[in-house]
């Protein structure tokens, strides 16, 4: 075997030469050992280190009660959540729509009321609802809206101060109607929720310079849990009412 500078050594030993063979093989194992170390070392394009997604914050309702009134504020998202079922069922049935019409609520210069209390209700024929607001006519601007916004997906006609109704069949498109309407009337009840959620918020924010930091920022993280806990139970009420109204189990 050929060995670099033997050619200048010609009297070096057989045993010298054996022995820079196996300091020169012992150096190239060390060497691609390190090798494949460092590349164990380093992360293979699969593997995913992002943190993992924060779950909600545990509400704990004394410390909120430091900075705003709990009970109020649950009182708040409550009524809320109350109105919801509410509307759902006055205005989302596969029943006959006149029950319903007659309890509308109708606001008039910041004022409520029902649709009967302004108006008198009648039927011609099976499929036709008649409204007359002779009695009220300033009103029926707003009974027109109520109508319109009330999720019952009803095309009123005004002729003078009456409005005919024409009630709607329950076909597979009246069906899918509804449950859209019923989205939408959640997505309202979420919109209040956020509306409360913030003003309490603005409460703590308001009081910031009065207490520690780590408590203004975790009182406003559990009021925004607390409000998320309706708008999910909210969330569990639209479902069952549309699975109700799709006729579906």
């Amino acid at each position: 075997m050929y060995i670099p500078g033997m050619e200048f050594c010609p009297k070096m030993s057989c045993w010298t030469a054996r022995t820079v063979l196996l300091v020169t093989f012992v150096v190239l194992l060390i060497h691609q050992g390190s090798q494949h170390s460092v590349a164990s070392a380093s992360p293979t394009p699969f593997e995913d280190y992002s943190e993992e997604k924060k779950g909600p914050v545990p509400v704990n309702e004394s410390e909120i009660g430091e900075l705003v009134n709990v009970s109020r504020l649950k009182e708040d998202l409550q009524k809320g959540l109350d109105q919801l079922k509410s509307d759902y069922m006055k205005h989302l049935s596969l029943r006959s729509a006149s029950g319903s019409i007659e309890n509308l609520q109708v606001d008039f210069e910041g004022e409520t009321y029902t649709l009967q209390e302004i108006a008198q209700i009648g039927r011609k024929g099976p499929q036709l609802i008649v409204v007359n607001l002779s009695s009220f006519p300033t009103v029926m601007k707003d009974v027109l809206k109520a109508l319109n916004d009330s999720g019952m997906g009803l095309n009123p006609q005004q002729d003078g101060t009456t409005i005919f109704i024409p009630v709607p069949k329950v076909t597979k498109e009246y069906r899918e109607s509804l449950a859209k309407n019923a989205k939408t009337l959640f997505q309202k009840f979420k919109d209040h929720s956020r509306d409360i959620q913030n003003k309490y918020i603005r409460e703590v924010k308001k009081k910031e310079k009065e207490v520690s930091s780590d408590l203004a920022h975790s009182v406003q993280q559990q009021i925004h849990s607390m409000a998320e806990l309706y708008v999910s139970e909210g969330e569990k009420v639209m479902i069952t009412k549309q699975n109700e109204l799709l006729g579906k189990d």
